[in-house]
This record gives C-alpha cells, structure tokens and sequence, in this order.
C-alpha cells in the first residue's frame, strides 16, 4: 500500500511498530517544516559535496545496495503468508506487530514526491542541485531509520550520518505542534502506567464502534484535504507518533488498536470545524472516556 500526506495516520501506524519510527517521524517533519535556508543546509552535508567523480560513483552504489537490504524490513504479505491458524485475533494483532503496510520505496516516494512535492514553501528558491542533495539526505535518512531493524550498523550510520550533522547544527526543525492539540499530546508525553492501562481499556470499551470510527476517520481525511489542511494534518500524525512513543507505549499497542484511538483524536481534532457532531464524537471517545476515568 503507498504512502501519502492524506493516510498519515496510516504511516503513523507503521512507525509506531518499528525499531526507529520516531526517528523517521523527525526527519519527515523536518521536510514538512524546513524553509529554503533550512533545506540549503540540510543540502550543504550532502556526503557527495566535493567529491570526485568516481568517489560519487562509489556512493551511488553503497546506496542503491543499503536500499536493497531495507526492502528486508518484514512486510505484512510475507508475514500473513507465514502465520499460523489460531485466534483470528490474537493472530492479527502478532501480524500487525511483525509487519509494515508500507515499505521502504513508497516512503521513499512519499518524501520525495509529497513532503517535498510542488506545495512546498521552499519550491523555487533552491537550485535544482540543492533540491537533489536535500532530498537525498532526507530520503537516505529516512530509510536509515526506518530499516534500522535490518541494516548493519555502519550501513544505518552512513546513511542518518548527514542529516544527524544537519540536526546537531540546529539547522532543522519541524513544524509546530498545532495549538489544539497541545492538550491531548502534552498528556499523552506525559503517560504513567496506570494512564497508558486506561487508554488501553478506552480502545476495548470501543471495539464495536470500529465502522463508525473508520467512517468518520475517512470523511476527517477528505475534510483536510478539501479545506487544504493535509500537510498539518500529516505533520500532526507525525507529532502525534513521537508522542506516543514518548509515552511508553509498545508495538503491541500500536498494533492492538492504541494508536488507531490516538490518530482519531488528532484527525478529529485537528478539522473539527469540518465535522458533524457524530463523527467527532466518534473519533474523539477514547480520549473523552481517558478524561472521564
């Protein structure tokens, strides 16, 4: 399944189960946010700046090969084919914990073609040799972190290694965290034990309002895209990733519907004068059942 902008909530959902999700979620947000000064210097540690043309060769090619081992990030067709009959539940939750919806080219594309698609505010400022060697950086690491499960570490490393500098130099940062979601993720950063087991409970008190949720998810989705709200949208998935990870909250609840409950309420949130008072409230229950313990 492809990536894009409008299913952030989709990639959030991935990125929660993986080794280094929040990793990639701060380097797709540092595409989303950076202005031209910021993508210029994300560019400025490109590793084949001042390189001959030969030594740019070498580096294609160790590239294009780590790009070969991160297609070994387990994928949820070759985990489905592999399980065992059991539960019809308990099943699909240890597929979910064990395998992406999406893979390591369709990120790829989805940082090239929609994070730093024709809507960005740095389009025309760079030149089109600055535009590349930012978009390597991010993309390199980006499927640095995201295959961080199964690539050797000096492979990981030489492909975070740019865009680690970039950070350390503070010449990124992503976008803000949107003012009305300030509330729900500050809480959730802040989760103890007893509050990550009553977010727990709240998604198996709503387990039979799946249809609902997904209806209402759906129609969110379309009401950012048509009020040309995708890229805060998306930014706050990706905020709402760390979040949740900073939380203390396992792959098992990503997978176990946690993380769902979570993109709901940022969806809703986030377009909430774009919905009808049933949707809303669908999105938006297992954070009212959380408050109401």
């Amino acid at each position: 399944m492809p990536y894009s902008l409008v299913s952030a909530a989709t990639l959030g959902f991935d990125l929660v189960r993986l080794p280094a999700g929040r990793s990639v979620a701060t380097v797709l947000l540092a595409g989303l946010g950076a202005d031209a000064p910021a993508l210029a210097s994300i560019a400025a540690v490109h590793p084949g700046r001042g390189l001959a043309r030969g030594e740019r060769g070498g580096l294609a090619i160790r590239s294009r090969k780590a790009r070969e081992l991160a297609a070994a990030v387990p994928h949820m067709r070759g985990v489905a084919a592999g399980a065992a009959a059991g539960d019809r539940t308990a099943v699909l939750v240890a597929q979910l914990e064990r395998g992406t919806i999406g893979d390591a080219p369709t990120l790829e594309r989805l940082l090239r073609d929609d994070v730093l698609g024709p809507e960005h505010i740095a389009r025309g400022f760079l030149t089109e040799d600055e535009w590349d060697e930012a978009a390597d950086v991010l993309a390199d690491a980006a499927l640095g972190h995201w295959a961080a499960g199964v690539l050797p570490p000096l492979v990981r490393r030489e492909l975070t290694g740019p865009f680690d500098r970039a950070l350390d130099r503070g010449a990124v940062a992503g976008p803000p965290v949107d003012d009305a979601l300030t509330e729900l993720l500050d809480a959730v950063r802040a989760l103890d034990a007893p509050g990550r087991a009553a977010w727990r409970a709240a998604v198996d008190e709503g387990r039979a309002d799946h249809r609902p949720w997904a209806t209402a998810m759906h129609e969110a989705s379309w009401a950012g895209h048509v009020s040309g709200r995708t890229r805060t949208l998306a930014a706050a998935q990706l905020h709402a990733v760390q979040a949740f990870l900073d939380g203390g909250f396992d792959l098992h609840d990503g997978a176990a519907g946690v993380w769902n409950a979570l993109a709901g309420c940022v969806q809703g949130t986030v377009v909430a004068d774009m919905l009808d008072e049933a949707s809303l409230a669908a999105l938006q229950a297992p954070w009212t059942r959380v408050r109401g313990r």
